[in-house]
């Protein structure tokens, strides 16, 4: 088979476990945005960035790691169970650890009255680390189906679980306060609903994945798992300081901005901007869904691809239609504001100039996923830590100095600048390394008239909303047109070649 076809099936199918789930989530958002208010959603946001923080941690690269063994062990069970033990170990302590430090972390998190919530998150990334070896060996084992199946069920239970007690439970106390539907809700709680919900879909996902827990025999090789942990280390810092990227600025937020003169509650005030920078964060979500979808597909498909003769081609060929998808969301999002603002509630909708800023860094991510391919296969996943850590860097530098005075317009460049960085160096060390022939001209021209109608869209205004929509579309088929005139004679002879 064409293995962009491959590709491109595989990366469909995973999307119903990726995009599915993520785009249900993201239903909640109208819903969190408009019955919290802004400082409560803050809170979301500041713990939510830690989840995404200490699973990375917790999970040290150990997925990577899992896939490269898989195909060099020749024995997936045996790299499966070695890291499944790993994970579940460190994971098991790491929840100890939190529960019997809860007194000085809750102070030093300034959460000294929310102790549970802190709680349910290190339980929730305990489990999630445990579940995430797990859909990494459906992965290897080519199960997309039963894949994106267990996550869809788990999104559901979730969803549902919120709409219980975020809206129904609410709307009912309001009216009949004794009703005994409402013998598990505290209208106190409020958010902490949040939590309960996402952990115990993510206990429903551990019991789902349980079956096959069975089906191998637990060991686990000292030899193999520190070959494994040796090559993944690279990875971990790789993945903390891509966190750093991703979600530090949410995290130190509060301790960066500076308060107006005459606001009477500054942490209310605080949390509020923290609120309608991630409210807005969450409208680029569509180019995140995207690059993550494409990475649960591409990653396991890049290292068997490496053995084809064709490999470098392909390659090449990913990363150009890549970015053609890529700058289709950029530009379906950003001339459609006016309709995908109303997925946030309109008290938010005064961050809505940061949404083209963090869809340009989302993309320039996924381009380095791309390009990321040569230390990975040349197993010199230490320039992937240089390449992370320098964006760390620059992430922290730039919000050191810009969100004291910008706000989270300032988080925003700094996303941008960060990935930006580690797209062009990544780029030019692959020459050096592992050199692919990239389309350059082709995926340049392409970026310049997606950035050119944007700013056509950008700069003729019109208060009439037909019009605005008009012009969009408009734009939107300029892009389209191009991208067909210019491609149609390659994905005719692509076939041709890969099958040659």
């Amino acid at each position: 088979m064409n293995p962009l076809k491959q590709l491109a099936g595989q990366t469909a199918i995973y999307g119903l476990g990726t995009i599915v789930p993520r785009l249900l989530n993201y239903l909640l958002v109208p819903l969190y945005t408009r019955l919290f208010l802004e400082d409560e959603y803050g809170t979301i946001t500041e713990l939510s960035s830690y989840i995404a923080f200490f699973f990375v941690l917790l999970l040290y690269g150990m997925e990577t790691a899992f896939f490269r063994y898989a195909v060099k062990e020749g024995d997936p069970k045996k790299v499966f169970s070695t890291s499944l033990i790993s994970v579940i170990s460190t994971s098991v302590l790491f929840v100890v650890v939190v529960i019997v430090f809860i007194d000085p972390i809750s102070s030093f998190l300034k959460y000294p009255d929310q102790k549970d919530l802190i709680i349910y998150s290190a339980i929730i990334i305990a489990i999630d680390c445990f579940t995430s070896i797990q859909f990494a060996y459906l992965r290897q084992q080519n199960r997309p189906i039963l894949f994106s199946a267990i996550r869809i069920i788990s999104v559901i239970v979730n969803i549902g679980l919120n709409l219980y007690f975020i809206w129904f439970c609410d709307t009912l106390y309001k009216s009949n306060p004794e009703s005994p539907f409402l013998i598990f809700y505290d209208p106190h709680f409020r958010i902490g609903y949040v939590f309960v919900s996402t952990l115990i879909a993510s206990i429903v996902t551990a019991l789902l994945l349980s079956p096959q827990l069975f089906r191998f025999k637990w060991a686990m090789d000292k030899r193999l798992l520190k070959q494994m942990l040796r090559y993944a280390f690279p990875l971990l810092i790789v993945g903390i300081a891509g966190m750093i990227n991703e979600v530090w600025d949410k995290i130190i937020f509060k301790y960066l901005i500076n308060i107006p003169e005459g606001i009477a509650d500054a942490n209310s005030y605080v949390m509020g901007q923290l609120g309608i920078y991630g409210a807005n964060y969450k409208l680029a979500v569509l180019m995140t869904l995207f690059v993550q979808m494409f990475r649960f597909a591409a990653e396991p498909f890049f290292f068997n691809q490496s053995k084809q003769t064709n490999a470098k081609q392909v390659y090449a060929d990913v990363l150009k239609y890549f970015v053609i998808f890529g700058l289709l969301i950029f530009l379906g999002v950003t001339l459609y504001i006016d309709i995908f603002k109303y997925f946030i509630g309109p008290k938010h909708w005064e961050g809505l100039y940061i949404v083209p800023i963090i869809l340009l860094a989302n993309l320039f991510l996924g381009v380095f996923f791309n390009l990321s391919i040569w230390y990975k296969l040349q197993d010199l996943t230490k320039f992937g830590a240089y390449l992370a850590l320098g964006g760390a860097a620059i992430t922290i530098a730039m919000n050191l100095v810009l969100v004291p005075r910008y706000s989270y317009l300032g988080a925003a460049w700094g996303h941008f600048t960060c990935y930006l960085f580690m797209m062009i160096l990544s780029y030019y060390q692959g020459k050096k390394y592992y050199p692919i022939k990239y389309d350059l001209v082709n995926i340049l021209s392409y970026f310049s008239t997606a950035l050119v109608l944007f700013g056509i869209s950008y700069w003729i205004k019109t208060d009439v909303l037909f019009y605005r929509l008009l012009l969009s579309t408009i734009l939107i088929t300029v892009f389209l047109s191009l991208v067909y005139f210019n491609e149609k004679y390659h994905f005719i002879k692509i076939p041709e070649r890969n099958e040659s």
